[in-house]
């Protein structure tokens, strides 16, 4: 085992003996800072030759239609260093970019690997982007190959740019204006690879797009370390270990992927399971999960709502270890699993930017509605926008000194956007929070959700977290709408589960049922049934429901005019306050 690998397996074998005792882990833990280092070749490639973890299964990808895909640690650490030499004898070089559009399938890790081991810089992307985005993220991102099957080559058809496409399915690339490898023909390189010159942590490794729920998408450097480091707290926040078959229910091409399944559960030596299914099938993800022993599991809301509506009492050995990201979790939902399973979904909140940063981790007391408390290695302070003093409520920041090691090293040639987030001796989320007197942090939204009425500040999550509590609601999003009274007032967007009707009738029940759940001054006042936009990725575009309701609203002094909008106004019993 050479130093570096030492050294790194230290780290994490100090977090895991900590793994319940929080207060020791943030005390004991420090980064291990390297000059050189290289996720694939010093760590991965250990597991691949390390007894006790070689023939273990590194990845598992099972199929709705019953088939399963095994490969061991050994196995990947072979085939990803003959894909390394493919890639160098096609002619890609330390530094190219690579963008890879891949599903769950095997290539995506084999291609993850070998372009680390390479030194290549990987630009991952999802199958949902179109010619537009496309052409956008390969000029933007710089991209020289990309790796995709033949059902997306077609896209890359009329985007423009000096690039190679790698096709990984099919004996015969697609026809296509750029030039066209095979990566089947990779299979014929030699088994060994000898990298050319050390990896220096400091070099880019990873480009994200962020999924532009406010903005246009900010491209995200990550570096050597950034990420395959960094996510020592991913993994400690999860509570990974080697013997776990770890689940997350995440697509590929955005960070949450590469979190929870890549590094977070191969920093442990756990196996990373997945499961394929066009349509979301939550009978049969539980039986599979059932039948191949997760052990952990992670899924944003969103799928965890519809996991609720089936019956999870099906699952005999239901995964002890739990948790959501993406979106805080509202309480009533970790109530009805927990009764379920006997088990909490611990929230854990992070970015493309950074790895997780604060969450609740294993064995402390969770606090309903708390993301938790600083992760060891993250030192967060909460600073007021008004005065840029450091109080219990304010702005998510990270103190840069120490700088954390799970930090992006900044946004891709965007000086003015890094003077932004970086200042002060900080680095600044975007995101707003609350601290409570032991230390919990509760979140509050986005700094441009967060919105007054009548002089009050509101967070969009709070009260969308009472909305959604009503049976009626699969979805929700609450923005400010003009009032000439108030200045704004909270509306409901609302998403109906199915079974239920955008009618007066309903829109009463669930305003009544907000009248109950919050104080007179946080009420939502208006509600409207409405498709929510949303991100390719799925987060909801809170910005454009937002400049929705200055166009309808604004010029008439905040009468109700959309047609399936109702005001708490037009049911009599519901007036006052």
């Amino acid at each position: 085992m050479n130093p570096t690998t030492e050294q790194f397996k230290a780290a994490r074998d100090r977090l895991a003996g900590l793994s319940t005792d929080y207060e020791a882990a943030r005390q004991a833990f420090e980064w291990p800072r390297f000059e050189h280092f290289n996720f694939a070749l010093d760590w991965f490639d250990h597991l691949a030759t390390e007894a006790s973890t070689r023939e273990r299964d590194a990845l598992v990808i099972a199929d709705a239609d019953g088939s399963i895909l095994r490969r061991t640690f050994a196995e990947l650490g072979q085939r990803s260093a003959q894909l390394a030499n493919w890639f160098e004898s096609v002619g890609a070089t330390r530094g190219d970019r690579v963008m890879i559009m891949l599903g769950n399938q095997v290539e995506l890790w084999e291609t993850m690997l070998a372009c680390i081991k390479a030194g290549l810089v990987i630009n991952p992307a999802t199958a949902m982007l179109g010619h537009a985005d496309l052409q956008d993220r390969t000029e933007r991102a710089g991209i020289s190959w990309v790796v995709t099957n033949a059902s997306n080559a077609e896209k890359f058809g009329a985007v423009r740019g000096d690039f190679t496409l790698i096709q990984v399915d099919g004996d015969s690339p697609a026809q296509s204006a750029h030039p066209t490898l095979c990566y089947n023909d990779s299979v014929a390189a030699p088994l060994e690879y000898t990298p050319k010159c050390p990896t220096r942590a400091d070099e880019s490794l990873l480009l994200y797009f962020t999924s532009g729920t406010t903005s246009k998408a900010k491209l995200v450097e990550h570096t050597h370390t950034s990420y395959p480091v960094g996510h020592l707290t991913t993994m400690y926040w999860i509570g990974l270990t080697e013997g776990d078959v770890h689940l997350n229910v995440a697509a590929p091409g955005w960070a949450k992927h590469a979190w929870s399944n890549f590094f977070a559960p191969w920093i442990a030596g756990a196996t990373v399971f997945l499961y394929n299914y066009e349509r979301f099938d939550a009978p049969g993800l539980l039986a599979i999960m059932d039948a191949e022993h997760v052990s952990s599991f992670c899924a944003p809301p969103t799928v965890w709502r519809m996991l609720v509506q089936a019956d999870l009492a099906q699952i005999k050995h239901p995964p002890t270890k739990l948790v959501a990201a993406g979106e805080p979790l509202d309480p009533e939902l970790i109530s009805t699993i927990e009764r379920a399973w006997g088990t909490r979904v611990r929230d854990g909140f992070g970015q493309t930017e950074t790895s997780v940063q604060i969450a609740n981790t294993p064995g402390q007391q969770v606090k309903p509605g708390s993301m938790g408390r600083p992760l060891p290695g993250f030192t967060v302070a909460l600073i007021d926008p008004e005065t840029n003093k450091e109080g219990d409520t304010g702005e998510i920041c990270l103190k840069l000194d120490p700088r954390p090691v799970g930090l992006t090293p900044g946004y891709f040639r965007e000086a003015e956007k890094n003077a932004e987030v970086f200042r002060d001796g900080y680095y600044h989320t975007g995101d707003t929070a609350r601290r409570d007197a032991d230390g919990y942090i509760f979140y509050i939204g986005r700094a441009d959700d967060v919105f007054k009425a009548s002089d009050y500040r509101l967070s969009p999550f709070e009260l969308e977290s009472v909305v959604i509590e009503h049976g009626a609601v699969a979805e929700v999003a609450v923005v400010p709408s003009p009032d000439p009274i108030r200045h704004a007032v909270p509306k409901a967007y609302v998403a109906l589960a199915p079974g239920f009707e955008p009618s007066a009738g309903t829109a009463a029940e669930i305003l009544k049922h907000c009248r109950d759940g919050l104080a007179p001054y946080k009420r939502i006042r208006r509600l409207e049934f409405f498709e929510l936009p949303k991100t390719i990725s799925g987060k909801i575009r809170r910005v454009e429901l937002r400049a929705r309701e200055v166009e309808i609203h604004a010029a008439d002094g905040g009468a109700t005019t959309a047609p399936t909008e109702f005001a708490d106004a037009d049911f009599p019993e519901l007036k006052g306050d």
